[in-house]
């Protein structure tokens, strides 16, 4: 079956506007040891406008197949290729993302909101996730790092600064990490990659009764502002996922964030191991809290992930495509069972 759907309604359909760049992401995916029905799950890119991505159309073939496209999360910006393969019939989908992006800062300085959220929405991503709880040890470290800040800026920088300061990447994490931040607090062990330190922005924030989300994408192209550490060196983009983060503050609207790529321009960014005092980690923790560069793509902001069909748990969040057979899941990090390989180009449309 082979099927095109524009995902979004407010993207773009023909040339993208004035001052945005052009992806095309491709994602092929291949369960290699098949055993009786297979399902194969791929996120698709996020569905919702914001001021730094728009999606204009996701495609897809999965030969054999009963697949469909599953909007599976209004509010989380969450879109599904779902496909459901037969016994004995080979397992291959590919999907095919076009989508633009451009670089987006928010003016602290500035008290123009840049957009509106409604109460729903911001409730939404107030709510606590099983793993980012809102209380207990999460509750009181929320409230201890930000103790004395007046405006719900200050408190978001609070949670930052602290994270950027109190904790460490961790290059032996398989991914990107799960974000248990509880054990995290509860075991004094700060340490993890952008799924953990940005979930640990997160549910701090949320904590702190602010809304905040993570943003679950792919790192797309080679970063334009010198560090080599956060972009992709090829086309090949297949271990590239990278979870990002973003704040609502009441005079600034979402800002984006992302503590976690401060601490790997500390740990990767040659020749490896800068101090805090560093100057290019100086510019990257300042840059870091309020803009992005959209050398990346978002998948969506969604946590506790039912995949459509699915007889297995929730997933925490959806980054990677993901398999089952008769046996149940695959690990979605075994390439002995599960092969995708993921690209990325920029286009001229």
């Amino acid at each position: 079956m082979t099927a095109t759907m524009a995902v979004s309604r407010t993207g773009w359909s023909a040339d993208p506007p004035d001052g945005w760049r052009t992806f095309e992401l491709t994602t092929r995916v291949e369960v290699l040891e098949s055993v009786g029905p297979t399902r194969v799950w791929v996120p698709a890119t996020l569905t919702t406008q914001t001021p730094y991505q728009r999606t204009a159309a996701t495609t897809f073939s999965a030969d054999g197949a009963r697949a469909r496209l599953v909007q599976a999360g209004a509010r989380d910006g969450l879109a599904i290729v779902s496909a459901v393969f037969p016994a004995g019939v080979k397992p291959v989908v590919v999907t095919t993302s076009r989508v633009a992006t451009r670089d987006v800062a928010v003016d602290m300085n500035s008290s123009a909101a840049s957009g509106h959220a409604d109460r729903a929405t911001l409730d939404h991503f107030r709510r606590p996730t099983a793993m980012l709880p809102t209380d207990g040890i999460v509750r009181v470290s929320a409230d201890t790092i930000t103790r004395g800040a007046r405006t719900d800026l200050d408190k978001a920088r609070a949670i930052y600064d602290w994270i950027v300061d109190n904790t460490r990447r961790e290059p032996t994490v398989r991914g990107c990490g799960i974000g248990d931040i509880r054990f995290m607090l509860e075991s004094k062990d700060l340490a993890g990659k952008c799924a953990d330190l940005n979930a640990l922005f997160v549910g701090l924030a949320r904590a702190a009764g602010l809304p905040a989300r993570d943003v679950y994408g792919i790192r797309a192209a080679k970063s334009a502002y010198g560090y080599k550490s956060l972009g992709a060196a090829s086309e090949n983009v297949t271990k590239s996922q990278h979870c990002r983060a973003e704040v609502y503050l009441a005079d600034h609207g979402w800002v984006p964030v992302d503590p976690a790529d401060v601490r790997k321009v500390m740990l990767e960014e040659p020749p490896g191991n800068r101090a805090a005092d560093d100057e290019m980690v100086a510019r990257a923790r300042q840059r870091l809290f309020g803009s992005w560069e959209m050398n990346w793509i978002a998948f969506n902001f969604a946590h506790d992930v039912s995949l459509p069909g699915s007889a297995g748990a929730p997933l925490p969040f959806l980054m990677y495509p993901q398999a089952e057979t008769d046996r149940g899941r695959i690990d979605c990090l075994d390439p002995d069972r599960f092969r995708y390989e993921i690209t990325a180009r920029e286009i001229a449309v």
